[in-house]
């Protein structure tokens, strides 16, 4: 069943085509995989997909509904988050406080009753620090809490930029390059904390350029190439394409490729 649908999608800065038509859709409780190399558009994908972009023609839809140009908070609310490609924590604050961020998203009760301290805003409240404890012991980051987000080592701010969009009550999840700058070791870690949010029937769409980590963690993938498809389905097939090695790596291997 359809979770999320890109229909001809198309934007442009300054007259440069950054999406030309590009269509796609995600299963509920998929892992589809966006890549593609530099420059193919796949962030401006996403910032079109979550509302920090709107497109200049096509359609996003989400849960069966039209959610085209939609601001980011209001997908949120819908229960479409995102992470992007810097760690985007508030490094002064611990990492309990990051993750309530997130959770202010769907368990705010309003400017006025947290002014006023009323019961909707004490519950509330009440009901956020619940699910944000379950959510960092569930991910076994429970001993991080009181920790300061900007003394982590970098792979642990990258997983709490991940824990943010968690703390939304996502059913989709977009992330923007999770593992980049990180060690074999901490891509893992990343990779297998991605398959147990999948556990709990979250679907994933995730953007990275390692390839290893995109074809031991996505059931499909997407291609893109100068804003547009270049090709779709499993990974294993569609990274031994010689039109995707030619997009990689020029247009010598993919040649090679094909003879």
């Amino acid at each position: 069943m359809t979770l999320l649908k890109v229909a001809n999608l198309s934007h442009q800065f300054r007259g440069l085509k950054a999406v030309s038509e590009l269509s796609f859709e995600v299963a509920r409780g998929e892992i589809l995989g966006l890549i593609g190399p530099n420059g193919a558009g796949k962030t401006t994908v996403v910032n079109l997909i979550s509302g920090v972009l709107r497109p200049r023609s096509g359609k996003v839809e989400f849960a069966d509904a039209d959610v085209t140009g939609l601001p980011p908070h209001r997908l949120a609310q819908l229960g479409l988050a995102r992470t992007f490609q810097s760690t985007v924590v508030y490094g002064s604050r611990t990492v309990y406080e990051n993750a309530l961020r997130g959770a202010f998203l769907r368990l705010y009760p309003g400017f006025i009753h947290c002014l006023l301290g009323t019961r909707r805003a004490r519950s509330m409240k009440q009901d956020a620090d619940v699910h944000v404890a379950q959510l960092l012991e569930w991910l076994n980051l429970n001993s991080l809490a009181s920790n300061i987000a900007g003394s982590l080592p970098y792979g642990y701010q990258k997983l709490l930029g991940i824990v943010i969009a968690l703390a939304v009550q996502p059913t989709c999840v977009l992330l923007d390059e999770p593992v980049a700058g990180l060690s074999a070791e901490e891509s893992n870690h990343v990779r297998d904390t991605i398959l147990r949010v999948r556990e709990r029937g979250i679907t994933v769409v995730v953007i990275d350029h390692n390839m290893r980590f995109i074809s031991g963690l996505c059931d499909r993938v997407v291609v893109m190439h100068h804003g547009q498809e270049l090709a779709q389905g499993v990974p294993r097939e569609v990274l031994s394409d010689p039109r995707v090695i030619e997009a990689y790596l020029g247009r010598s291997h993919g040649a090679a490729r094909r003879k």
